[in-house]
């Protein structure tokens, strides 16, 4: 894991230098850069595969001719070898080289071969070819900026955001989206110049004319609508089997392995897995929230932790959770590179902080078991689709208006809310509406009156909705939001939050539940089993009571965050005076400091529930204040 910095520009050797410097904290182990024309390529080297000075990058082919820089692990490097050494003289035992040498052999056509995390630029000297990759389901991030003759590539917008001829101007759709689904889905940040390449995709261009770029699709999750006709049992037999494969091919690093572990099932199960594995005791991280979470209404998870560790036998190191969140705003926001509205990444912060002391470069977790299985209260409230159709629409239409009504200041009846106000829309707009955090409507009450103008046809909603398209066959509605989780939810908020943080504090996170050959084996799970009468993922709620306490296994289901809701309300005025938000963002002429204060306002007075959507407009501006 590391991180990968390029400039296609005249004068890139001059900028080179700064640009990787700002991502110093991704690889803080070495570095390196290389000059190639109007080309330069800057790494950050975290070393835990092949820990000497042959793994360092840019890493170059024998001859010299092919130039490689590399953020990731390829965990089925090894399947390439043979072939490879046969042809090619190796210098060291690093996945970077495998990598280097099979896309010099196989090009593009290796890219839905690699089992693994990536984001890569890969150029060869003799023809000016450039070629930008990202993973299959974006576990690494790599964002970029094209212009004419300019092209920039980073793994984080800090390094090229600053970069000259990237115009400061803010993206408002973007904007939108942070506020309805506190990320941005797809390729969009709040920058109007810089894109995310897209999960699954590559950039290709040629240095020598960089003015056309081809964008690329490579992969796309498998979601087919053909089942698999094995019964429960067989399933439940192949899903053990390919999660501990999964678990073991990502055991692989020459420094030592350490587990989060939150006491949630995910996080339980990979730790059992690795334990059945290496029948060695293993090192796990936790965090301990006090009584925190319990005043938003979720369960704490340390106990439920505590039992796993001693059941399974392994040492469990306990982080305290407590955060001084104004200190760390900024902080957080600085390494997320988006104005993502949430608090967990500073629990990734602290916990990989405190590996890292431990002597622990990578990290395992559970991200991902919920979306790729059925974790979440919004697949629950699929089983009350036969009622909405059966409702007579005017009937659903008075139930939309009389929640509006209802008290927020209690997680029951925040959640009953936001599944009634659902009630007089179509089957689609009602799944896509359990992503949003507010309407359209009242965002729109936010913004300024020329940027309400602007966005006045924008919905949101429209990147779930088309991107249906990319899997016709799906007719299941359950698969299609399982199909939205891991596209957008998954990518754009869990895995960049995990991977920035992380990679803050120099610790590799790795994501077990997205191998490749575990992903697309749960596309082809029959629903049912996914999501049994209420009961959330319960193919592998069954697998694990092999390894797990019954009640480790039914918890009810909690979040990784902090209580959002509590803070914003009792700290207020702390907040305010620390960052002076509504003065910040009327300066901006973005938003409507009247409404923001009216929202306010009816939020300290329990009126509404607005404290993520508050929490969104202190993300923005405060990426606003570090970025623009």
């Amino acid at each position: 894991m590391c991180g990968i910095v390029g400039i296609i520009a005249e004068n890139s050797a001059d900028l080179i230098n700064e640009a990787t410097e700002k991502i110093a904290h991704r690889g803080p182990d070495s570095w390196g850069t290389y000059t190639f024309k109007n080309t330069s390529f800057g790494h950050r080297r975290l070393a835990i595969v092949d820990l000497s000075e042959n793994g360092q990058q840019p890493m170059f082919s024998a001859d010299g001719r092919y130039v490689l820089i590399f953020n990731g692990e390829i965990y089925n490097h090894t399947d390439f070898l043979e072939p490879l050494k046969a042809k090619h003289t190796f210098k060291s035992t690093s996945d970077t080289e495998t990598l280097l040498y099979a896309l010099i052999e196989y090009g593009t056509a290796i890219l839905p071969k690699l089992n693994g995390i990536f984001a890569f630029a890969f150029l060869d000297t003799h023809t000016g070819d450039l070629l930008l990759v990202r993973d299959h389901f974006g576990i690494k991030p790599l964002y970029y900026f094209h212009q004419n003759d300019v092209l920039y590539f980073a793994s984080e917008l800090k390094a090229i955001a600053h970069l000259p001829k990237v115009s400061d101007k803010l993206n408002p759709t973007s904007l939108v989206n942070y506020l309805y689904y506190l990320y941005s889905p797809g390729q969009d940040t709040p920058l109007q110049d810089i894109k995310k390449l897209l999960p699954g995709h590559y950039l290709s261009t040629n240095i020598n004319h960089v003015a056309k770029i081809e964008l690329c699709q490579f992969y796309e999750i498998p979601f087919k609508g053909v089942y698999s006709q094995k019964t429960e049992a067989q399933l439940l037999d192949e899903l053990d089997q390919r999660l501990c494969k999964a678990v073991e091919r990502q055991l692989l690093a020459d420094t030592p392995v350490g587990f989060f572990l939150s006491g949630g099932l995910d996080s339980s199960a990979v730790v059992a897995m690795a334990r059945k594995i290496t029948g060695k005791k293993l090192t796990c991280f936790t965090i301990d929230s006090g009584q925190e979470k319990n005043l938003d209404g979720f369960a704490d998870d340390l106990h439920y932790a505590r039992k796993v560790a001693k059941h399974l036998d392994v040492d469990l190191i306990e982080i305290d959770g407590k955060m001084n969140i104004i200190d760390q705003l900024d902080f957080m926001v600085y390494h997320l590179d988006e104005p993502q509205a949430d608090l967990a990444p500073l629990h990734i912060y602290n916990i990989c902080k405190a590996a890292r002391a431990n002597g622990f470069k990578v990290l395992l977790g559970g991200t991902a078991g919920d979306d790729l299985f059925s974790g979440y209260r919004k697949h629950q409230a699929l089983t009350l689709e036969p009622f909405y159709e059966y409702l007579p629409k005017p009937i659903a239409q008075i139930i939309n208006q009389l929640v509006g009504v209802l008290p927020s200041n209690h997680a029951t009846v925040r959640r009953l809310k936001k599944l009634l106000a659902q009630a007089d829309k179509d089957s689609l707009s009602r799944m896509a509406g359990y992503y949003g955090w507010i309407q359209m409507p009242e965002i729109l009450g936010l913004f300024t009156e020329v940027l309400r103008q602007e966005l006045a046809n924008y919905d949101p909603q429209e990147i779930l909705k088309n991107a249906l398209k990319a899997i016709p066959n799906e007719k299941n509605n359950l698969n299609q939001m399982l199909f939205w989780d891991m596209k957008y939810f998954l990518t754009d908020h869990n895995l960049n939050y995990t991977d920035k943080l992380s990679m803050a504090a120099g610790v590799e996170t790795r994501v077990p539940f997205l191998d490749i050959e575990l992903v697309e084996f749960s596309t082809t799970i029959p629903t049912h089993l996914k999501m049994k009468g209420k009961t959330t993922k319960y193919l592998l709620k069954k697998v694990m009571e092999r390894y797990l306490p019954k009640d480790v296994i039914y918890r009810p289901k909690t979040g990784f965050g902090s209580p959002v809701r509590t803070w914003l309300i009792n700290d207020w005025e702390a907040i305010n005076a620390r960052f002076p938000m509504q003065k910040n963002l009327a300066q901006q002429q973005i938003f409507d400091p009247q409404a923001v204060a009216t929202l306010i306002s009816q939020n300290q007075k329990g009126q509404t529930d607005a404290s993520y959507t508050l929490l969104s407009l202190l993300m923005i501006d405060s990426w606003i204040r570090q970025f623009r």
